[in-house]
């Protein structure tokens, strides 16, 4: 249900003054203390009443949430990050970290199972990220243009230790895939090099092929972290640099694309695509969970806000049109791959490259060579620049080092914060076959769409309302959580179902409990509509509800390991966050009168 539009300016500023009298723990900074200056954020606080248990002193601090007023003056100072992204920037950014290699690669090995089929396969998955994308934009529009991204939304729609939690399970994501992509841009490099007649077959592995030691313990391969490096270079320099790169290197990537797309419309034979689904709907319903990974990256726009020009309209953008671009990408190669070579005859390692040597076609083989060298090189580039903003955030929030949270005052960059993530990403690429946990990763991304969904949920609900008794004694606000987690658990068990073949009547039921959450989502909650000229995600509850779903279904399907990292990370993240994050948190330091964010509940009771 609704209730009529009012001005949701005042929610924070009614209602801080009653937090800072019924909200006493030993976390406690007031307004005062930010005037100290921003290493005061990063100092316990004094006022810890003594002898308070461990265990009621972490969920005090793990239950807090954060007003976002205090981040909009930091990044509005002259040592802060500067706006210099317009709408073309952060749409390029959104493709150059969504398409990669994989263009040339995963849309022909989907196909040997889908058939022809494999269009609807990316045209599914492709809807299913318009769900997740809808949710990232309103929120996108909503903050204030801050970094923090995933982090940030949970933050203030949930809890810090929520917030914690998503930020580890997405720069373990970050860390093993850049040093995985910074690997394999050395291989597509050296194999670009020895098209070279005099290069061919004179480059030792170790320098970008990688050559393993010790039983296969450490892998070197000397290229990888001197890429990493040219481009942390290139990061550090300004985000004016960086985005001239990407700019250059996505153009030039859409390009060959386009090219490669023309130069196969020729050899096309429709024949090819009958049986357009050789082995039935559940191939290409398979193949959409595989796919669906193609699209991640639109995300990184997000992190890009305290750096856009005009935030709260050129966000939305940036995410929507990114995201349509890869969408229509996808497709079109789906489509001539396809139609060119019969699905059956398709290769493994390079299938669009060899469907093109099979047609003489060999000039164009180089330009995928290019292509891929460029798609991993503008993916590499965006995952360093995302990794960077998101410990600026954590380290203004002190739940990380204050030396994470420093802004180089003449080139305002997160100077500290990006040299970290590219030594990181070198090391790992450096000594480490890390290409190996390709089958871990991915747990960060369905988990950061997951929350986000939910976020834009939660933070719609009335303010008034989520307050009130539900049943028993719990409050609507936890009863709409329920439901959430209800949704996201059939989620799950739905995915389980279907990836082991267990009886349909489970999924049915998982269904029928989802659609049942969903209707006390709809019916139980009154929600509060987005003012314009903010982006509204449109069909709030469904569509998230629905994103949420999905999200655990894939995340159903990925590798028992990736479970196991799941947990064991997070128990290690709240060990971290015990021991240091509690202490440290500041997610208040300036009173409510500056607040920019409209919308965002008093209280989670």
């Amino acid at each position: 249900m609704t209730e009529e539009r009012t001005s949701l300016l005042p929610v924070w500023a009614r209602t801080t003054a009653r937090r800072h009298r019924t909200r006493h723990h030993p976390l406690h900074v007031t307004s005062a203390d930010a005037m100290e200056g921003e290493d005061a954020h990063h100092r316990p606080s004094s006022s810890s009443p003594s002898g308070r248990p461990f265990l009621s002193g972490l969920c005090a601090a793990a239950l807090r949430r954060k007003p976002l007023a205090s981040r909009t003056a930091t990044a509005a100072s002259s040592e802060g990050l500067v706006r210099q992204l317009g709408v073309l920037e952060l749409v390029l950014i959104g493709i150059g970290a969504s398409i990669g290699a994989g263009i040339f690669v995963i849309t022909g090995t989907v196909a040997r199972d889908a058939g022809p089929g494999v269009t609807i396969s990316f045209a599914l998955a492709g809807a299913a990220c318009v769900l997740n994308a809808l949710c990232y934009a309103e929120l996108a529009s909503r903050f204030p243009a801050v970094v923090g991204g995933a982090y940030l939304y949970t933050y203030a729609a949930f809890n810090e230790l929520t917030a914690f939690l998503v930020f580890t399970q997405l720069m373990i994501d970050y860390h093993i895939g850049a040093a995985s992509i910074a690997r394999s841009l050395a291989s597509y490099f050296i194999q670009f090099l020895e098209l070279i007649p005099a290069v061919k077959g004179n480059v030792p592995s170790w320098i970008g092929h990688g050559e393993e030691f010790f039983g296969g313990v450490v892998s070197v391969n000397l290229l990888a972290p001197i890429l990493l490096v040219i481009l942390t270079v290139i990061l550090c320099r300004g985000v004016k640099e960086s985005s001239t790169v990407n700019t250059f290197m996505t153009t030039l990537k859409i390009v060959i694309v386009i090219v490669v797309v023309f130069a196969g419309v020729f050899e096309v034979d429709v024949s090819n695509w009958s049986p357009f689904m050789p082995n039935g709907f559940k191939a290409v319903v398979t193949g959409s969970t595989v796919v669906f990974f193609a699209y991640v990256g639109f995300d990184a726009v997000a992190n890009s806000a305290e750096e856009a020009k005009r935030p709260q309209r050129d966000l939305p953008i940036g995410i929507l049109g990114s995201l349509l671009v890869c969408v229509i990408l996808y497709i079109a190669v789906c489509l001539v791959i396809t139609g060119m070579v019969p699905y059956t005859l398709l290769g493994e390692d390079a299938p669009l490259a060899e469907a093109f040597a099979a047609k003489g076609l060999k000039f164009v083989t180089v330009l995928i060579s290019i292509g891929a060298v460029a798609g991993l090189t503008t993916t590499l580039l965006v995952g360093l620049y995302v990794q960077s903003r998101l410990y600026l955030g954590l380290g203004r929030d002190g739940l990380l080092p204050s030396i994470f949270a420093k802004v180089h005052p003449t080139l305002h960059t997160p100077l500290h914060s990006q040299i970290w993530v590219g030594c990181v990403a070198a090391v790992l690429a450096g000594l480490f076959n890390v290409q190996a946990l390709s089958h871990i990763l991915s747990v960060g991304t369905l988990t950061g769409y997951s929350v986000v969904s939910a976020c834009v949920i939660t933070l719609r609900w009335s303010d008034k309302a989520t307050n009130s008794r539900s049943l028993g004694s719990i409050s609507i606000w936890q009863e709409g959580v329920l439901c959430l987690v209800t949704v996201a658990l059939c989620g799950f068990v739905a995915g389980i179902s279907y990836r082991f073949s267990y009886a349909i009547a489970f999924v049915i039921v998982a269904f029928l409990i989802a659609i049942v959450a969903s209707f006390a989502l709809q019916f139980r909650q009154v929600y509060v509509p987005v003012e314009a000229p903010r982006f509204s995600c449109p069909g709030v509850p469904l569509v998230p509800v629905l994103s949420v779903f999905f999200n655990m279904f894939l995340f159903a399907q990925l590798h028992v390991e990736a479970w196991y990292r799941f947990v064991i990370l997070s128990l290690i993240a709240v060990g971290v966050y015990a021991g240091y994050g509690q202490y440290y948190s500041a997610p208040s330091t300036s009173d409510s009168s500056s607040v920019a964010y409209h919308g965002v509940p008093s209280e989670a009771p």
